[in-house]
């Protein structure tokens, strides 16, 4: 059984883990991110390293733009020092020339569910992943949809407003589910503004104030899908991130989806409400996808 060696970078912290080619999750560790170029590609080189002799190739979930076929990041998100930054090259020079792949960390979560999770052999599917912005995959006849420039599924840059243009009204910034426990924090005073153990405490004993907010903003990411739905038709939709665990979300976004579709009869009878559901994969499932996306270019000979 051929183990290859996932690794799943953010913001503040890097995932990763040993997987084998079934899926099964070997070993795990993380470490902190760098926050410049330089101890960054000593911090890969050293978990690369430690690994080699025992996996066939490794696989990159990362945020930002990802041209997944030749290995590159655009942009680099919330770590902009990676724009430009070749991963497939610089594996190859500083470690091993060994099977390489690298994919968006939202499409690499919408992959985690093709391969093994909630959208396994499901045709037509979408998946949302709130978390600091909001990510996305689309799902077209099973294959996740890349796009022609890479950028399917960028939810974070949807319009959210169509009288006011600004950074504040992109769909990263109106649905983004740390704001959303940040703004439930400070209106409950609570000590720590990003605690969404608190907060959900506080939502599922019946805050009203708590509550409320959450309500609103499930309202919002109803009216996402609805849109999304109206573009690209499919039959289901994943909701993943750090908040999907808790079962109250979605049944809140359920709940205010039916509750558009009954103040608009007629798009109760032109749309069909497709089947909303927590995604199955939470903290690992950028690891899982990242892996997937190698293993499907492994699979069709396209490594290098």
């Amino acid at each position: 059984m051929r183990n290859y060696l996932s690794i799943d970078i953010g913001g503040t912290a890097i995932k990763y883990g040993l997987i084998d080619h079934s899926g099964n999750l070997i070993k795990k560790n993380a470490v902190d991110t760098p926050q410049n170029l330089a101890e960054f590609k000593q911090s890969i080189i050293k978990i690369i390293s430690r690994h080699k002799n025992e996996i066939y190739g490794v696989a990159f979930s990362v945020p930002g733009k990802v041209d997944s076929k030749r290995g590159i990041v655009y942009f680099g998100g919330s770590l902009p020092f990676l724009n430009g930054f070749n991963f497939e090259e610089f594996v190859h020079e500083e470690v091993a020339v060994i099977p390489v792949g690298v994919e968006n960390d939202g499409k690499a979560a919408a992959l985690a569910e093709i391969w093994l999770g909630n959208l396994k052999d499901i045709n037509d599917a979408a998946a949302i992943i709130l978390g600091t912005g909001v990510g996305g995959g689309i799902v077209i006849n099973g294959n996740l949809l890349p796009g022609s420039h890479f950028q399917a599924g960028e939810l974070s840059f949807m319009m959210s407003n169509f009288e006011h243009v600004g950074y504040e009204e992109l769909v990263g910034m109106t649905l983004s589910a740390v704001k959303m426990i940040e703004k439930i924090a400070v209106k409950k005073n609570l000590p720590d503004k990003k605690d969404g153990r608190a907060v959900f405490t506080l939502i599922n004993e019946g805050d009203t104030e708590a509550v409320q907010i959450l309500r609103e903003y499930c309202k919002k990411i109803a009216l996402l899908i609805i849109n999304i739905q109206t573009v690209i038709d499919v039959t289901d939709f994943v909701i993943g991130g750090g908040i999907s665990s808790q079962p109250i979300l979605i049944d809140t976004i359920n709940e205010e989806y039916k509750k558009i579709l009954n103040k608009l009869p007629l798009l109760e009878e032109t749309l069909t409400m497709p089947r909303i559901q927590k995604a199955k994969f939470e903290n690992s499932a950028n690891l899982y996808g990242a892996l997937y996306g190698l293993l499907q270019k492994v699979d069709n000979g396209l490594e290098s």
